[in-house]
């Protein structure tokens, strides 16, 4: 039986695919099953490069407080993302009104949530085939090609 584990790191937006690493060592024996839900948990504080929680498989869940670059949650495959901006953020500063991830956010995720607590670029879950995802804007070109997944969107920049 597998314990579960708590990882929490920094990130700098030069550090691609945070995240990615643990889901492969989690992929290499559980293949698609995954792990049970919440097994592992990752949280990140600062900035994320591209890619962070690329392809994460069931089972692991990553935490960012801060805001993240293009491609995040590409080819998410059952796990679980979370980004909110920093709580030291300005006292003016309105998440709803405010950038939190770039471009590209789920693009070909197959499985798994997204929850992204601000304004992403454009073209969000394109090609998303059943992951489920909540945003407060996004730029054009949302859902392009987008199956059977869902996504909730406040509003359109």
């Amino acid at each position: 039986d597998r314990q579960s584990g708590i990882l929490v790191r920094r990130v700098a937006n030069r550090y691609r695919t945070a995240g990615t690493l643990v889901g492969n060592e989690v992929s290499q024996p559980d293949g698609a099953a995954g792990l049970r839900d919440g097994t592992i948990q990752i949280a990140f504080e600062g900035s994320a490069g591209q890619s962070g929680g690329a392809f994460l498989p069931k089972g692991i869940t990553m935490r960012l407080i801060g805001d993240a670059n293009d491609y995040v949650g590409k080819g998410l495959s059952g796990g679980r993302l979370v980004i909110t901006p920093s709580e030291q953020s300005h006292a003016d500063f309105v998440p709803e009104d405010n950038i939190v991830a770039g471009n590209v956010i789920l693009y070909g995720a197959t499985s798994g949530e997204a929850y992204l607590r601000g304004v992403v670029g454009e073209r969000f879950c394109v090609r998303n085939s059943g992951a489920t995802a909540v945003v407060e804007s996004v730029g054009d070109h949302a859902c392009e090609y987008m199956k059977i997944g869902r996504a909730s969107c406040r509003e359109r920049v």
